[in-house]
């Protein structure tokens, strides 16, 4: 192997390796909760240990992506894998409810750094075929994690203990950085000016309020303190516009905005987002009331999902080398986001039987399959529209936008259940209107084939270059 593809390659290993600690964590510790709650005496509170995580995931994704524009892929990366590392050692030995949470907000920024620091990195690396090949790693990631998470998690509580959960991941962090310190790109001019505090402050007042309403039931449904964090979502969100128009060096570059397919591709991803991601929580309780079917059966179901997702993650990697236009892709996955959940908004008024079974495994596979060729078709758009110097912050914006949409889509779907009627026409309310979000997606998403300045010139060597090593 030539020496610079051999960089990338390792490179690559340990991005996705990065990327794989980061997902799997995110998942593995549902299934301890009950074990946590009950040996630190906060039954009630242990999914704060989960939203703790996803918070400090999501307000950090834009600051890491700006600092890898700023100071380079690797500096980054090294920094997101030691604060992961020592939020799970400090998670595995915690005492207290309370520093166990500390510890969680440390992984969390770790975890996030993880993430779109793999994504930004990879779209440096290789130019635009070879990132449509590489793609089906990055799903298989998430589906591994997505699957493996909850029943190893479960299985290590219930033997070696809840600790040992966060414990699994340090071999791999290991590894990951014995392949990543000298492979990841690094950039050797680091950017001039001062960083956006203003902004990443906005972002993580902000972020946190709106992630706080998807994934607490209690906050979302309480009449006083809704309201606020509303409230606040909102002056931030204005404040973070003002404030990114005049910064020297912005977290969100407004420029980035001014390219229109981009800008529609940010605006798509923040719809499905909603649609997609939102309507997580609300899949199993379909099945469940439109089906009759029991807490095993509804998971055995929830396979078709992956399995959907894999198999269009998989054809698009095969197909779209000879059919490379990546706005298509994203149509194709909208349409069937469409009928996946209006399928799914059927399902809570049928009576079980062999053709309701039917139905929910190909609304199942649908959606599945246009969750999995959205995130692909739009990163990929993302990573080709992206200027030379804002990979980075590129990448951040697509996967804020996703992550801000999913919160956004919990907390006003779970309103909506609960002003409805009864539970089945509530739930076949919610998916109807995501599929209508959806359709709206459809509406705005780029038409015209993307040039992807990546692809033009081959990538350099990881740490050659100053101006495209980052």
């Amino acid at each position: 192997m030539h020496a610079s593809m051999r960089g990338r390659e390792l490179a690559f290993a340990a991005l996705l390796l990065g990327m794989l600690v980061s997902q799997l964590e995110g998942t593995i510790v549902v299934a301890a909760l009950p074990a946590i709650g009950a040996d630190l005496g906060q039954p009630e509170a242990a999914p704060a240990v989960f939203t703790t995580s996803l918070l400090a995931v999501t307000v950090s994704t834009p600051v890491h992506g700006a600092l890898g524009d700023r100071l380079g892929r690797r500096a980054v990366f090294v920094a997101a894998l030691l604060l992961f590392t020592a939020g799970s050692l400090a998670s595995a030995v915690a005492p207290t409810f309370p520093a166990l949470l500390a510890a969680r907000v440390l992984q969390g920024i770790g975890g996030g750094g993880l993430v779109v620091t793999a994504i930004s990195a990879l779209g440096e690396l290789f130019d635009a075929r070879e990132r449509i090949g590489r793609q089906i790693w990055s799903t298989a990631v998430f589906a591994v994690s997505s699957l493996a998470g909850p029943p190893l998690g479960g299985l290590v509580a219930a033997t070696a203990g809840w600790r040992w959960v966060f414990a699994l991941p340090l071999p791999i962090c290991a590894v990951a950085l014995a392949l990543g310190w000298r492979s990841v790109p690094r950039r050797r001019e680091r950017r001039a000016g001062s960083f956006d505090v203003a902004g990443a402050a906005l972002v993580a007042v902000g972020g946190a309020a709106l992630v706080a309403l998807g994934s607490s039931d209690a906050l979302g449904s309480d009449p006083l303190r809704a309201p606020v964090l509303v409230g606040a979502v909102l002056v931030c969100a204005a404040a973070f516009v003002h404030v990114e128009r005049r910064a020297a060096n912005p977290l969100v570059p407004p420029r980035l905005f001014a390219i229109a397919p981009l800008a529609r591709a940010v605006a798509v991803t923040a719809l499905s987002g909603v649609a997609l991601f939102g309507t997580f929580a609300f899949v199993p309780l379909a099945l469940a009331t439109g089906l009759g079917t029991g807490t095993a059966v509804t998971g055995t179901l929830l396979l078709a999902l992956t399995g959907g997702q894999l198999a269009a993650s998989t054809a698009f990697s095969v197909l779209a080398r000879r059919r490379p236009a990546l706005a298509p892709w994203g149509r194709l996955a909208l349409a069937l986001g469409i009928a996946g959940l209006g399928l799914l908004a059927a399902l809570p008024q049928l009576d079980g039987g062999p053709l309701a079974h039917a139905v929910a495994v190909v609304a199942l596979a649908m959606a599945g399959a246009a969750l999995g060729l959205s995130m692909a078709a739009y990163t990929l758009l993302g990573m080709g529209l992206a200027p030379a110097d804002g990979m980075g912050a590129t990448m951040a914006t697509l996967m804020f936008a996703r992550q801000l949409g999913g919160s956004l889509g919990a907390a006003a779907f779970g309103w909506l259940l609960l002003a409805a009627p009864d539970p089945a026409a509530g739930l076949t309310a919610v998916l109807a209107v995501a599929a209508a979000v959806v359709a709206a997606a459809l509406v705005i998403a780029p038409r015209q084939p993307a040039v992807d300045r990546a692809g033009v010139t081959p990538p350099a060597p990881p740490g050659t270059t100053g101006a495209d090593a980052r």
